[in-house]
């Protein structure tokens, strides 16, 4: 259901990695948490750096929206930069494994095996 990798780099320089290969592969970032800074502002101090990134490829996401428009819950995608004991990480949920718990769609399964080998593409070119 995951998609995990381990990287040498920061958390930040990870999340800024991610954006850059994600544009190179035809998704935007349409925005990104810092959860710890929001999290440490609201009175809940993280020690750890987490960015959840929100990504999008237009054609792939207009694809999905035409064959159901309810699959917007799914949309965007999202890659999660993390820390954990020490150690960065980059990670997803499946597009692929998400969809299916959504909907039996043949068509929309394609579309989701295709965003899944592209995200994979983009985590891996990051770390």
């Amino acid at each position: 259901m995951r998609y995990d990798v381990m990287t040498g780099k920061s958390a930040a320089q990870a999340a800024a990695d991610v954006q850059a290969v994600a544009k190179q592969h035809g998704f935007g970032t349409l925005h990104v948490y810092n959860l710890k800074e929001t999290l440490t502002s609201k009175g809940f101090p993280q020690t750890e750096e987490c960015f959840v990134l929100e990504v999008c490829n237009p054609a792939q996401a207009n694809k999905v929206l035409s064959l159901d428009r309810a699959m917007n819950v799914a949309l965007p995608c999202r890659i999660s930069v993390y820390e954990k004991e020490g150690r960065t990480w980059i990670g997803m949920i499946r597009p692929a494994a998400m969809l299916a718990l959504l909907s039996e769609s043949a068509e929309l399964k394609v579309i989701a095996d295709e965003v899944e080998v592209t995200m994979i593409r983009i985590i891996d070119g990051a770390k």
